[in-house]
Formats: structure tokens, sequence, C-alpha cells
């Protein structure tokens, strides 16, 4: 029977060390284990990669954009670019998680104006909206990859009025597709939504989500299961403020707005993201009087109550804070925004490895002092945060992305780590010498994907799995790996999960 303690060594504010001692009758085995607190996970942010490169703009969108995808190994961007003379639609893919990066596609060929795209992902179906000015006013368009990006289908206009379509935002859940814009049909800006049920094949009827009379736009989008939820920007009570709404059955019905936000001065810019039961949102706020600043806000039981505001930026020399952007992994919360406490705009990032409770410092991920970095994006996957956002660094603004490989990984001293707790995820033993033996409930048939990575994010083996009936066991030699710490990531179609694992 072995003996397990250790021994906790503060080294300086940004490392730990704790060494283990592991006894048995014959032998004594000591090896070090490096634990990176919030600073250095930060830390591990890697140089930035040029995406564009032509003789004109390339942008990404603004408004709870989602610019960029990501899952297993690959990531998507999407960006518009006035290369051609008119602004167009572009898309860029990575299959090796960000290391390289394949040729630009060009999405739209019409001859006017297309813009603001947005993107998300289920398996290897890709789905894209995006505005355009093709009618002879802004209307939505939608078009799809079944191959992960290898080829697209044809466009498909969603929306066919006399009023303006502007800015989509697009979620995506197994094969339903949820789309939301605002929209001048009625004579001023108004919600609406619509939906397809067959990933993209044929779309339902636009449905009018606000009736404020006043002005509803700026909407951002997240679905997960049978649950829809929106948020968006309002005027109905005087100033700008941030509205809620939820649909509980994939979008046919609605519950009703829930007012966010209560300030004085305006609050605009939101996004959300979701993961199980627990919704987030950042936005943007000017009631500190001096400047804009990001704030967070979060439910815990699907949008039927609501935390506090919290305050996540603090430019005191009154730099603006705004633009953000979010993506969530379990309790793992992922903001970016556009920030000018330097003088010109920076990209920032922050997280929270505890669900909102708690945040780190302020990263700083662009810029020196002259170029204007703006409009970021952020996606995770696995134990990968993958970013892009626009820069003039260059002359023009052209589209660059950014990866932390360890970035979504919670660092701590437990050995359990989950990273969403509704599903049922067992590794034993741990530590572990011979074999690995993971067990997890998923539903039947459903495509589990097993990573063993190492300490920077490495993935060393990938296994692919099909989850069956009930309780699912799995080993894993470790004859092929050598003493020391790795993680288990285990990724569904909708969930992560990540263990850290001793090999001694």
């Amino acid at each position: 029977m072995q003996e397990i303690d250790y021994q906790e060594i503060s080294i300086d504010f940004h490392t730990q060390y704790r060494i283990f001692k592991i006894k048995d009758m014959k032998k004594i085995v000591l090896f070090a284990v490096t634990f990176f607190l919030a600073v250095s996970s930060q830390a591990q942010w890697e140089p930035g990669v040029r995406l564009t490169n032509d003789p004109d703009s390339s942008l990404t969108s603004d408004l709870g954009s989602r610019c960029i995808a990501a899952i297993d190994n690959m990531v998507h961007v999407v960006w518009y670019d006035k290369r051609d003379g008119n602004w167009e639609i572009y898309y860029k893919r990575s299959t090796d998680e960000g290391k390289s990066w394949e040729s630009d596609t060009r999405l739209t060929n019409n001859g006017s104006g297309s813009s603001h795209p947005k993107i998300a992902v289920s398996g290897s179906n890709i789905h894209v909206v995006w505005m355009d000015f093709r009618d002879g006013n802004n209307e939505i368009y939608y078009k799809n990859s079944t191959d992960d990006g290898i080829s697209w289908g044809t466009d498909t206009k969603l929306t066919d009025d006399v009023g303006e379509s502007r800015k989509p935002s697009i979620s995506v859940s197994g094969s339903v597709v949820h789309v939301v814009w605002y929209d001048t049909r009625n004579g001023n800006y108004e919600i609406y939504y619509k939906r397809s049920t067959d990933g993209g094949s044929t779309w339902g009827a636009d449905t009018r989500l606000t009736y404020a009379d006043v002005g509803s736009y700026g909407v951002s989008i997240a679905a997960s299961g049978t649950n829809v939820h929106l948020v968006w920007i309002d005027w109905r009570d005087g100033n700008v403020e941030i509205y809620y709404n939820r649909s509980t059955d994939g979008g046919i019905n609605w519950d009703g707005e829930t007012r966010l936000t209560d300030a004085d001065l305006t609050s605009t810019f939101p996004s959300i993201a979701i993961s199980g039961t627990a919704l987030h949102v950042v936005w943007c706020d000017w009631r500190d009087g001096y400047a804009a600043e990001i704030y967070y806000k979060r439910s815990l039981d699907g949008g039927v109550s609501w935390g506090e505001d919290i305050r996540l930026t603090f430019d005191y020399w009154g730099g603006d804070s705004w633009l953000p952007n979010l993506a969530v992994s379990g309790p793992v919360l992922h903001v970016v925004w556009q920030d000018n406490r330097e003088g010109n705009n920076h990209i920032y990032y922050k997280h929270s490895e505890d669900g909102g409770e708690n945040w780190g410092e302020d990263t700083l991920i662009s810029g020196n002092g002259i170029m204007s970095s703006q409009q970021p994006s952020v996606a995770v996957s696995g134990s990968m945060v993958h970013l892009v956002w626009y820069d003039d660094r260059d002359g023009n603004f052209e589209i660059y992305y950014k990866r932390n490989p360890t970035g979504n990984i919670i660092v701590g001293i437990e050995n359990e780590l989950p990273i969403n707790s509704s599903q049922v995820v067992s590794i034993y033993p741990n530590p572990a010498s011979a074999i690995l033996n993971i067990s997890f409930s998923s539903p039947s048939g459903e495509d589990i994907t097993l990573r063993f990575m190492d300490m920077s994010g490495k993935t060393l083996k990938v296994y692919n799995l099909t989850a069956a009936e009930g309780m699912n066991q799995y080993e894993i030699n470790l004859d092929d790996f050598h003493n020391g710490l790795y993680f288990i990531g285990l990724t569904t179609s909708t969930k992560s999960y990540f263990r850290k694992v001793i090999i001694q």
C-alpha cells in the first residue's frame, strides 16, 4: 500500500512547487510538479499570428461578435474584407489547434457590400450569417459547410422586408440553428429571430421578439439543448440598458423580457455565453462616470434569477473598456475587450476559474504604444483559448490571431477538475502506474474524444470513442508515458471535462 504526502514550497508570487513523496516497501520516487497560478496561466499566450495579408482593410465584427469558433483541433475564423473593391465575407481555418492556417476562402461574391459575419460550429457543420446589401437594402444572409469548411453551400437569404435588417448573431445546438438580428420593418429597430431545425437546409418564419417602439438592437445569442438565451441593447427606459429573454422549447415560445441593468448612464455592447444552467453576460457600462468599464452578471438557474452586477475593469486613468466578448467552458470564463487605457485601442483579457465568483488580473494581449487593435472575439476548445481581432500594425487593418494552449484548464491543488458537472466522469487510480481507468456516462451513440496532454497543453494521444448505454469504461495503458503530471481532456458534442493525472 502506497503512502502519498506532499510538501508545499512557495517560490514567488507566480509559482508554487509541490513535491510529492511516493513511498513503497522497496523504493522512494521523488518528483516535482509545477502548478501555475492565474498569473502564469495567462502568461502562456503565444505570439500573435497575422491571418490576412492584402492591400485593403480586413475587419472582425462588433456587438457580441462570434468571429471565431473552435471544436477539437479545428479553429474557424470569419471576417469581412475590402481587397476586392467592395466588402466581402472571408473564411479561414486551422486543422491543428491554431498552429498553422490554410489559405483564405471567399464566401460571398455579389458586387455589393457584405459585412459583419458571425460563425457557429456543431461537429463538422459550420454556420455563417452576415449582413448584405445586394438587394438594395441590408438583409440577413446565411451559408454553411457540412465538411469542416472544405466546401460551402449557396447563399441563403433569411430576411426579405422593406426595412433594414442588421448585424445578426448566431448559435447552434445540434441540428438546430438560431439566428437573431435587429430590424426596422416596423419603423424602429426591434429584435427578430428565426431558426432552422435541419442544420440550415430550411428556415422557419421571422419572429418579432421586442415591442419597445423606441429601439432594440445589438443582440447576442447563446443556445444549449432546447434553451435559447438572448441579450440586447434597449432604449425603452429613457437611457440605454441591457435586456434579456429566453426560450426553453428551442425557440418556439419566449418567456418575456427581463431588464438586467438599472444604471443612470449607458449600458451597451452585451455578450452572452452558457454552460449548463449557468448564464454569463458581460457588457460595457458608463455608470462610473469617467469612462466605459466592463461589467459582468450571471444566472445560475437558467435565467430565472440574476446575481448582482460586478465591475471587471478599473481604468483609473480614464480609458474606455468596451466591445467585450465572452466564452465559457464549465466554470472557466474568458473575457476579451477593446481598451484605450494606454492611449490607443488594445486588446485585453481576463478570466475566472470559479464560474464568475473571482477574476484574475487584466492581461494585455495585443499592442505597443502605436498600433490600434479592435473588436476581439474569443473561443475555447479543450485546453485551448483562441482569440482573433484586427489591428493596423501593418499600415492597414489586418486580422490577427493568438492562442493560449493551457488557458482553459483550472489550475489548483485538487486532482478532480470538473469542467462541467452535469455528466459523470471518474478517473482512477490517481496517481497511476500501469493502467488508468476512465469511466463516464453519456448518451448512447455520442462521439467522445479523449485527449492525453502534457503540461504545455500539447496533445500526446487522441482516443476516439463512441458512448454506449449506461456507464462507459475505458482503459489507457501507461507504458508509453513518463513519470509526471498530465491532463486528461474528455470532449462530447456539447461539453468538456479536464482532470489532472499523476503518473508515477
